[in-house]
């Protein structure tokens, strides 16, 4: 490497040597640059680094360019409002037990005009079906008739009369169960929503949002 390659910067000269010094600096790598441009963006210091985060940087994995841009478009949606968008980031963060990205889209969704209680029912909803998921995932698996005979007794009052919205709330519901895989939930919901109006461009939306969540959830947490 010749020194024309990279920076060079003059110091004073040295009152030992009598001659100037020249530093010589490395410049940023571009892995580096855009793991800080993703962790700026979530909040977190700039020498925040996971295990599978500092893998991708040593590898120069070019990943990480689909995975900014990816991660960016979790909150860009023609079908969508930016409230929503980052609402649903919270409920899959939740589900997902990923407290950077909670705190990052509870930050995005109060500054998108999302009430506290808007904020803690995608917080319960994530909760909710957590259980739902796994209890109609099990009667699926089984095709046992005595399973469906015998009462769930899984309290689900928050479905009632959600403050976000049935139409939203059945939305962030299949978000989430499609996430969980449970499939007898996922066509539920879909049909639900479907019959409230709710276009197929806005319940893929949901569910594209919900991925890329999961998927930035496993690099940073």
């Amino acid at each position: 490497m010749q020194i024309s390659d990279v920076q060079v910067r003059k110091s004073e000269p040295s009152a030992h040597l009598g001659s100037a010094h020249f530093s010589i600096y490395t410049p940023m790598s571009e892995s580096t640059e855009l793991i800080q441009e993703i962790l700026g963006t979530i909040g977190q210091p700039a020498d925040y680094r996971t295990d599978a985060l500092q893998l991708l940087e040593t590898g120069e994995s070019r990943y990480l360019r689909d995975f900014k841009l990816n991660f960016t478009s979790t909150l860009t949606s023609e079908h969508l409002s930016a409230k929503e968008c980052a609402l649903l980031g919270l409920s899959t963060a939740v589900n997902n037990q990923n407290k950077p990205l909670i705190q990052y889209y509870t930050n995005v969704a109060k500054q998108n005009e999302a009430t506290d209680a808007d904020v803690a029912e995608a917080v319960g909803c994530a909760s909710l079906l957590a259980s739902n998921n796994v209890f109609y995932r099990f009667r699926h698996f089984t095709q046992k008739e005595k399973y469906t005979q015998i009462p769930a007794r899984i309290r689900m009052q928050l479905m009632m009369k959600p403050v976000t919205g049935k139409e939203f709330f059945e939305l962030m519901s299949l978000a989430i169960s499609a996430v969980n895989g449970c499939e007898m939930c996922v066509n539920a919901h879909e049909d639900s929503l479907i019959k409230l109006g709710t276009t197929e461009e806005r319940i893929f939306d949901a569910v594209r949002i919900a991925s890329l969540v999961t998927a930035t959830g496993k690099i940073i947490f």
